[in-house]
């Protein structure tokens, strides 16, 4: 058994863990990141499967996501746009696929203009919303006692509309059913990304990739860390008190002044806790759960929807795969289509075998793009919901009340413990950007603490 001495050390080798562990030691401080994985990057992962290389985890760099812009600005990557030229498709409740172009799906002038007027509601509401304290908002105890369906059922009874305004933040960023989390929860979600407007212009929110892979970012930063990265050690006992903290790995043991927490908090019960957590924590951390999204990678020898002129932008309410994208990588010459199931839907195939599953999504992606989706030469499935040390996806949010009633604790340190992931982040909450930006808060706070 290993055992090392420093300052910090940090449990989580993601975006989170390793920029806070990169501001620790550029400042002076000691300190260890353990990882539990055979590989940093936690829901970042970029991985060559039967030669194409997929980015099985998240991939998107926005306009508003500064923080990650910034890194990976000063990791010296590069990034290029989604493509986007051409049509877009959308599928409403008769089955037929519609072409179209802008922002608005084709529906009818009266659902159009209720999708309108709601979406100026909403963004009027976000408005409001800190997204770093949205429980202080003057209505967010009401906010959060109502579900995000019952609230869009409360202001139209046009389905279409409803469907189309909803999955924006349902299956599309925090991948549950809309009845089980709030309207205040929803609302976090749109402020995190300065609008609800953003969240459903994809051409804002899918702007671009990084030539490689996204996983890059935790790569880079972790070889800046050299020896100070150790793989392969889950943290079974964090042990602590007002003298610091012991984290004990399945092949080492770590003293620290301090520690991190860099992983989402639907596995901090991984951990044996001695003495056990407060009780707060207990009880926040069992109103905290993973969302659900299978993304699906299908490769063809050519981007054959191009021909067509198809951007590759799909959307449905009404499909297995709500949406999906022209994912083709940059100079390559082979087509990618990136689709995703979501919630329920996403439950409902994962009973099907795996055959019948392929079959019926890539029936689904036929829909938008015609039958020559059907035969991809790579097809590939990210099941996120089994991987052991993520169990879900995107990330983790609040049950119904629970952001009202846990929020403002989430993030606060107990004793030498904090807590960083983009599960808590407000701005870029759910994204790199987010882990980023609170890697870089704890780091902050530590400093502070270990100077006072």
């Amino acid at each position: 058994m290993v055992e090392l001495n420093r300052d910090v050390v940090i449990v989580g080798a993601g975006a989170a863990g390793l920029t806070a562990a990169n501001e620790l030691k550029k400042a002076g401080l000691s300190v260890a990141v353990l990882e539990a994985r055979d590989r940093v990057g936690g829901r970042l992962h970029t991985d060559v499967i039967d030669g194409a290389m997929l980015e099985i985890g998240g991939q998107w760099v926005s306009p508003d996501q500064q923080a990650l812009i910034d890194t990976v600005a000063e990791l010296g990557l590069e990034t290029f746009s989604r493509y986007r030229d051409g049509d877009s498709v959308y599928v409403g409740p008769d089955g037929v696929a519609q072409r179209f172009t802008g922002e608005m799906f084709p529906v009818s002038a009266e659902t159009e203009r209720v999708i309108a007027d709601i979406t100026d509601r909403l963004d009027a509401m976000v408005a409001e919303i800190d997204p770093d304290r949205p429980w202080a908002h003057e209505r967010a105890a009401e906010w959060d006692h109502v579900t995000w369906d019952a609230w869009l059922r409360a202001q139209t009874d046009d389905d279409e509309a409803v469907r189309n305004l909803a999955f924006a933040t349902g299956s599309a960023m925090l991948t549950k059913p809309t009845h089980t989390f709030s309207l205040l929860q929803s609302l976090l979600m749109a402020a995190s990304a300065g609008s609800y407007s953003h969240l459903v212009d994809a051409d804002f929110i899918l702007d671009k990739r990084v030539v490689g892979g996204l996983q890059q970012v935790p790569l880079l930063l972790a070889e800046r860390l050299g020896e100070d990265v150790f793989l392969n050690q889950a943290v079974r006992t964090l042990e602590w008190g007002d003298s610091g903290v012991t984290a004990i790995a399945d092949g080492m043991t770590v003293r620290a002044r301090f520690a991190i927490l860099a992983l989402a908090p639907n596995l901090y019960p991984r951990i044996s806790f001695v003495p056990a957590l407060p009780r707060l924590q207990h009880q926040m951390h069992q109103h905290i759960s993973m969302g659900f999204v299978i993304k699906v990678h299908a490769v063809y020898d050519r981007p054959f929807w191009r021909e067509q002129g198809l951007s590759g932008t799909a959307f449905s309410p009404y499909e297995i795969t709500h949406e999906a994208y022209d994912n083709t990588n940059h100079g390559d010459e082979r087509g990618t289509l990136v689709g995703f199931v979501s919630d329920q839907r996403a439950d409902d195939v994962f009973r099907l075998s795996a055959e019948e599953r392929r079959e019926a999504i890539l029936e689904s992606l036929s829909h938008y793009y015609g039958p020559e989706a059907k035969n991809p030469v790579v097809y590939y499935e990210s099941d996120w919901g089994s991987e052991e040390w993520t169990r879900g996806a995107y990330a983790a949010s609040f049950d119904m009340g629970g952001l009202h009633r846990y929020g403002a604790d989430a993030r606060e340190a107990v004793g030498p413990i904090s807590f960083a992931c983009s599960d808590l982040a407000g701005a870029g909450y759910q994204h790199v950007d987010g882990a980023i930006r609170m890697g870089r808060l704890v780091a902050s706070q530590i400093l502070d603490g270990a100077r006072a």
